[in-house]
């Protein structure tokens, strides 16, 4: 039996998300913002409790976690800062290393090369908030949200009256995306973002984004509760229906008690029997394809999990969401199912409180 790390959870009390969609600020976006043009970048709010001096010299990347992650600290005090990226601000790296060539090696500007560390969101939140507490940083391309909740879950085992401000952020790079179109990764043929899943072929829309959570053992008040998650890896499609039934027997979770399942198909045609073959397994349950909403990227689980937190406040999920006729009558638990690049695979189980 292939084997995956699985890990028991911890509750989620307050998310913020900066997304393609309008998500700052809101339960739960009621119209869906199409694109036309192959990316789907992020719609950022006026960010506020940032210094006009410090946001003037941030990367978009930095703006989009600081800014999400400020929004719940304001409010709170967490005993650590737990942050998960696959590219950190990797246009603030290449526009350090231009300056390199620009200055020939002289009197560089630090900000480019400050700001372009993957640590440098974890560690501006930390600054701003005179947070001294854990701070830590995750860069595991596909599994970096997912190594950042298991770093929170062990924290919070050893430490069962703390809190904690997790997340991911990641952008998209001018000169990234142009190396990845060249290595085959994105769709050639233009398509509207909300009709994805019609075009199956090769390559995925890019998206971006960051997603907050602030977590802890504390049943009271608590927006949802993550019950489980899975990781692994595996290049072989056959693999992934059986490791899901494995991970939800190992957690004594029935297959059918799953209201609704949040799949993470991407329409890229090398990895539709990955995606299909559990959407096959739920087709009479409501399913949500996330990607037409947040298009694909490294850490883009952690937007899934921010709205399947929001769909357990709604007594309805919203048609332009689902993606079959079922019956989306109340949603207690929900299932979500990622993987990236048909090789880094992780799946959640959230429940209602």
């Amino acid at each position: 039996m292939l084997q995956f790390n699985k890990i028991a959870m911890f509750y989620i009390h307050q998310s913020a998300c900066i997304s393609p969609q309008q998500t700052f600020g809101v339960p739960l976006f009621n119209e869906l913002v199409a694109y036309e043009n192959n990316q789907l970048h992020a719609i950022e709010p006026k960010y506020e409790g940032i210094p006009p001096a410090q946001i003037r010299r941030m990367g978009q990347a930095l703006r989009m976690g600081v800014g999400s992650g400020l929004s719940l600290l304001k409010n709170n005090i967490v005993d650590g800062i737990i942050i998960g990226t696959a590219n950190g601000g990797i246009e603030d790296s290449i526009s350090f290393l231009n300056q390199i060539e620009e200055y020939e090696e002289g009197r560089l500007t630090p900000t480019h090369f400050v700001q372009s560390t993957f640590n440098a969101i974890a560690g501006m939140l930390g600054l701003i908030m005179k947070n001294k507490g854990y701070n830590a940083t995750h860069v595991h391309r596909g599994l970096a949200f997912e190594n950042t909740v298991l770093d929170a879950y062990m924290l919070l085992q050893e430490n069962a009256d703390t809190q904690y401000l997790i997340g991911a952020v990641d952008e998209i790079s001018v000169r990234n995306y142009h190396m990845e179109s060249i290595a085959g990764w994105y769709k050639k043929e233009l398509i509207k973002s909300s009709e994805l899943l019609e075009h199956i072929s090769t390559g995925m829309l890019p998206g971006e984004g960051a997603a907050m959570f602030l977590v802890n053992n504390k049943k009271q008040n608590a927006a949802a509760k993550l019950l489980a998650v899975a990781q692994f890896h595996s290049t072989n499609s056959n693999e992934t229906f059986q490791t899901l039934k494995s991970f939800l027997e190992q957690y004594k979770i029935e297959l059918d008690s799953i209201d609704l399942f949040v799949s993470g198909n991407n329409a890229d045609a090398r990895f539709q029997e990955c995606y299909l073959t559990i959407e096959n397994e739920f087709a009479s349950k409501p399913i949500v394809h996330f990607k037409k909403m947040f298009g694909d990227f490294q850490t883009v689980s952690a937007l899934a999990l921010w709205l399947s937190v929001q769909l357990f406040h709604t007594n309805k999920i919203p048609d332009f969401m689902l993606s079959n006729n079922a019956n989306s009558s109340e949603t207690k638990r929900i299932l979500i199912y990622n993987n990236y690049r048909g090789e880094q695979h992780s799946f959640y189980v959230l429940e209602r409180v």
